[in-house]
């Protein structure tokens, strides 16, 4: 019996993806464990291994499709003593379709709409009458099942998604069930109650693409579509400024017990044999003094190492502190886990190695998802101090500013001291405005007394 290959779900948000390149051929042999495709999601490309033996028989998604559905049949396999030949023909669904080509940059025009499927119409009446109405398949009044971008295009174009049938896992609407519907002008949103007298208007809708591109002289710009990344940026930046109240606290610490420090670990660095030959054992940089002090800060006021929820408060036990990252094309936040525990030469190989395989894109999706706070560091670029946006499910992340050189006053004295300005974003759902300046103060007493992260 011929065994369908689906597109496996990498990760515990992913809808779809793009199928970067097989790694086998029609008419080659698996065995479990054999590495077969590599998918490529929103921050990661990664490796897909067979999980049956048999021999490839039809490869139904072609190597480059973008934004493959989970779930939809990409492979079909025959199995033990079977004809590949009539496997690929009994093999169960129709490839999907791929994405609509991307815009030609050389001339500047914009991408083509791929076809839209028919509006998904509501579900037909049973035979015989039933009490409460039926929509998506539920009972008025059932949870309907919808991601959250799929819910906030439907709102803003005035669908109601208890009216549509979803073609994503067990049924749910996604993305591509409310823009069919959208352009067949179906599944209009419910009445809506009446507002009262003293409602504020509705906020403006951002300009449309055909509206900004009238904007510019034609042939003065190309157009560079954007890939699953810069997409799912762009959408949890949103969800982060509209959903999360920030507030900011602004420190500055004196880094000069810091460096020197820094300077003597580095100095008694032992050596090790390389094929490069013989290399210090680590290497620290304030980074990743920094990311030591925001773990420890986090230990000594625990109230503010917590994720909120809308039916509780999420105290977390350990400090897992997210690395913000920049990529070529974006911007991923590799973590380091217990960062409270190590010491700061494993925080600094471990630093590494993350950095390096996130701008190869080979990091796990645990790698980079989850943590309870975030360190973004700017200071290598001159930048003084600016104001990092907050990541979900995080409360806080710490925005570091460059170490300089400025006047500070001491005793009644002007001494030159080397000065970072740091900048705390805060949930102010999670952590108030004492509590995070407790938070901040704990690190500057860390960073200002840099022998507090050995003991």
């Amino acid at each position: 019996m011929p065994i369908n290959i689906t597109m496996p779900a990498l990760s515990p948000t992913m809808e779809e993806g793009n199928l970067s390149k097989w790694l086998v051929k029609e008419g080659d042999k698996v065995s479990p464990g054999d590495v077969i495709a590599e998918i490529e999601t929103d921050k990661a490309t990664m490796e897909v291994e067979a999980v049956d033996e048999g021999t490839v028989a039809k490869l139904v998604v072609p190597a480059g499709t973008e934004g493959v559905k989970v779930n939809a049949l990409i492979a079909i396999l025959a199995g033990e003593g079977e004809d590949a030949a009539a496997a690929a023909k009994s093999g169960g669904g129709a490839a999907p379709k791929a994405e609509a080509p991307k815009a030609d940059a050389q001339k500047g025009e914009p991408p083509k709409e791929a076809p839209k499927p028919a509006a998904a119409a509501a579900a037909p009446p049973p035979a015989k009458a039933e009490p409460a109405p039926v929509a998506n398949g539920h009972a008025a009044g059932d949870r309907v099942f919808a991601s959250p971008l799929a819910r906030r295009i439907a709102k803003d174009a005035g669908v109601d998604v208890t009216a549509l049938t979803g073609s994503g896992p067990h049924g749910r609407v996604v993305k591509v069930d409310v823009e069919a519907a959208i352009a067949s002008g179906g599944a209009p949103a419910a009445k809506a109650p009446a507002a009262a007298p003293s409602a504020p208007a509705a906020a403006p809708k951002p300009m449309s693409d055909d509206q900004v591109l009238k904007l510019f002289a034609e042939g003065s710009y190309e157009l560079v579509p954007h890939d699953n990344m810069r997409k799912t940026i762009a959408r949890r930046l949103v969800e982060a400024k509209s959903t999360i109240p920030h507030f900011y606290l602004t420190l500055d610490c004196e880094l000069d017990a810091l460096l020197a420090l820094r300077t003597q670990l580095n100095a008694a660095a032992p050596m090790r044999k390389t094929e490069k030959g013989e290399v210090p054992a680590y290497k620290l940089s304030v980074n990743d003094m920094v990311i030591k002090a925001m773990a420890m800060a986090l230990m000594a006021v625990p109230d503010a190492n917590a994720s909120w929820t809308d039916s509780a408060m999420v105290k977390h036990k350990h400090a897992d502190v997210g690395v913000a990252v920049s990529i070529p094309g974006g911007l991923i936040t590799p973590i380091i886990r217990h960062a409270d525990e190590k010491t700061l030469s494993v925080i600094s190989n471990e630093m590494k190695d993350l950095a390096s395989r996130a701008r190869s894109r080979k990091l796990k999706p645990e790698e980079y998802q989850g943590g309870t706070t975030a360190v973004s560091n700017l200071g290598m670029f001159g930048v003084k101090d600016f104001a990092a946006v907050i990541n979900p499910p995080h409360a806080t992340i710490l925005a570091v500013g460059a170490g300089q050189e400025r006047a500070v006053v001491k005793k009644g004295e002007i001494r030159i001291a080397t000065v970072m300005s740091v900048t705390l974003s805060t949930d102010h759902r999670a952590v108030d405005g004492a509590l995070g300046a407790e938070l901040l103060g704990a690190f500057k007493r860390l960073i200002e007394n840099p022998m507090g992260m050995l003991v």
